[in-house]
């Protein structure tokens, strides 16, 4: 059976424990993924996945984000990444976990796997950190329009300028998912937008670590990260070949029914990614770990990481075999 433990590191701000959870094989792993979660959840949600992958040999590591989960100390951060740069923060601690789990597996390939906010946290990291990866999935993920960008970054500065930066406002809250569940029938809950599956929905409704009101500087810090991902200058900046995975429901309203999955799908090719691949499923909402067919969706991320982990361990092969005959000359 998998194992799971759990541990904590120091953030980047210097001030916050960092929760990790970690599901292990039973035997060796032969790789790494590393998940990065959504915005208003935490990073216990996604066990039954890290138990899937594990065992199937993957080692899997998450972190709750500052002000999720178990990463906060009192109740004025929950939904707070930082007075200033929180977005960077955010990804920093991404990069030390990515580094202490690099130290104990350093010839593993590893993975990350973002959802909703945690895809928008990966595409950054993607940007900054163009080295270590083997492969990224983004779930949940969009294009979003400039405009909307643009209004969001005015909307939250001005709340944080007024009211400060752990300000709860119900105007932000409303602007960025008021509308998510209004073309969803029946509407039993205000958050059937993330499953047809209503005994998901039930239980995010249930946890208390769940569904809270984000603070104004998270929206602040969520849209400068929203606008740096799309600006062309920085996709530019992105590994060329990586593989990355776009997975989404068509009807989620993140991802605009998937016409924004597939705008962003359309501007990472233009950037020059070499190995980008779209999965869309019919039907499915904004948790795809967590709609109905989950078992497909399970069967097509591990496929797709079985298939990059097989590429990356010839190409190391082959690099290896390389260098052996170069000293023999």
């Amino acid at each position: 059976m998998p194992l799971f433990s759990d541990s904590f590191f120091l953030s980047c701000n210097g001030a916050t424990q960092i929760h990790v959870r970690r599901c292990a094989p039973e035997r060796a792993p032969k790789a790494v993924v590393q998940l990065s979660h959504g915005i208003a959840e935490h990073i216990r949600r996604y066990d039954d996945f890290a138990a899937f992958l594990a065992e199937q040999g993957y080692l899997v590591v998450g972190n709750d984000h500052l002000g999720h989960g178990l990463s906060f100390t009192g109740e004025e951060d929950r939904g707070f990444f930082g007075d200033r740069g929180g977005w960077d923060l955010a990804i920093g601690d991404m990069r030390r976990l990515y580094e202490n789990t690099r130290a104990e597996y350093p010839e593993l390939p590893y993975f990350l796997f973002g959802h909703s906010m945690g895809s928008f946290l990966t595409r950054s990291y993607l940007i900054k950190y163009r080295n270590g990866l083997t492969g990224a999935v983004l779930s949940g993920t969009a294009q979003q329009p400039a405009a909307v960008v643009q209004a969001g970054l005015k909307m939250g500065a001005r709340e944080v300028r007024k009211h400060g930066a752990r300000y709860r406002s119900e105007t932000l809250n409303n602007m960025a998912f008021g509308g998510y569940n209004r073309h969803f029938e029946p509407k039993r809950t205000v958050s059937d937008w993330i499953s047809r599956d209503s005994a998901v929905v039930d239980r995010y409704m249930a946890d208390p670590l769940c569904g809270f009101i984000p603070t104004a500087g998270l929206f602040r810090d969520m849209m400068g990260g929203i606008a740096f991902n799309q600006r062309a200058s920085n996709l530019a900046r992105m590994r060329k070949d990586l593989p990355v995975l776009f997975l989404s429901g068509d009807q989620d309203p993140v991802g605009a029914n998937g016409r924004g999955v597939i705008l962003a799908y359309e501007r990472f090719l233009a950037a020059g990614m070499q190995d980008v691949t779209l999965k869309l499923y019919h039907g499915g909402r904004h948790e795809m770990l967590n709609e109905l067919n989950r078992d497909l969706v399970y069967a097509d991320v591990l496929g797709w990481l079985e298939s990059k982990r097989s590429q990356a361990e010839r190409a190391r092969a082959k690099g290896r075999a390389e260098q052996e005959m170069a000293a023999h000359d």
